[in-house]
């Protein structure tokens, strides 16, 4: 069984553990999209509290995800939440036509949760939140959300609009840092190891105000994923991993210089 969450002050219950599905459509080698299907059909029927937090969007296989969730989610009476190269747009006529593109795509009347998935450098927020203001005024989407965006910043665009929630990938993914990095990992397996759980589970207990939204297009993680969502650890438990992540030093941000480089040359491309 899954646990349930509250989105944020909006009252929609979600389940606790939630599913990305950016991995079957895009990145993380070869996809089969029979295997996929099989995933989301698992998911489902996974426990009692089914998955009702699924994570897509317009970038991921350039649409491709929507399509595959559309072929899905078109037998269940539910709905939920041009090809081009990936770049970072927070324009108000850009992000309406991402959501007609959504809609579209997914076939449905309306999305849940509606993320600008990236912050658009270029774009005051105040002006792309507030393109997402009229989408909800016009009942195209229920709430908004940011992704991986500064604090001052959400501050900004709550002031135009409430943004129910904040997507963050809190990794730290680059080679470069990866062997500096060992050591909490290996701290964590050994948390982990005591508690009878897997270090990936041990991730997903972010306690009662977060919902994680892991990604796989595999069957066995997903139970593994889904697990977890049943998993409380006590404040003493907390307290321990708090005392790991203090006294070990972190290296690396969540993206290289090669990738900031990379999407500077694609805003430079847009102008």
């Amino acid at each position: 069984m899954t646990s349930i969450n509250k989105l944020g002050k909006t009252g929609v219950i979600i389940s606790v553990i939630g599913l990305g599905c950016m991995g079957m459509s895009d990145a993380y080698g070869a996809s089969d999209e029979q295997e996929n299907i099989k995933v989301l059909n698992r998911a489902i029927d996974i426990g009692i509290i089914v998955c009702t937090f699924w994570d897509t969007s317009d970038f991921y296989g350039s649409g491709a995800n929507e399509i595959l969730l559309s072929k899905f989610l078109k037998n269940f009476a539910f709905s939920l939440g041009p090809n081009g190269e990936i770049s970072i747009l927070g324009k108000p006529e850009y992000v309406r036509q991402a959501c007609e593109y959504s809609l579209k795509r997914l076939g449905v009347d309306y999305i849940d949760l509606y993320y600008q998935i990236r912050v658009d450098p270029n774009t005051p927020i105040e002006d792309t939140v507030g393109a997402l203001a009229e989408l909800v005024k016009e009942g195209k989407i229920k709430y908004i959300g940011l992704s991986e965006c500064f604090a001052e910043t959400l501050r900004r665009a709550y002031k135009v609009h409430p943004i129910v929630a904040i997507q963050a990938i809190i990794l730290i993914r680059f080679c470069e840092n990866f062997n500096k990095n060992l050591e909490i990992v290996h701290k964590f397996n050994e948390f982990a190891s005591k508690e009878g759980i897997t270090t990936g589970q041990l991730r997903f207990a972010l306690g009662d105000d977060l919902v994680t939204i892991p990604g796989t297009k595999k069957m066995k993680y997903l139970e593994e994923n889904f697990e977890a969502g049943n998993i409380h650890l006590s404040p003493v438990e907390i307290l321990e991993i708090r005392k790991i992540i203090d006294f070990i030093e972190i290296f690396g941000g969540r993206n290289n210089e090669q990738l900031l480089k990379e999407i500077s040359t694609i805003e430079e491309m847009i102008e």
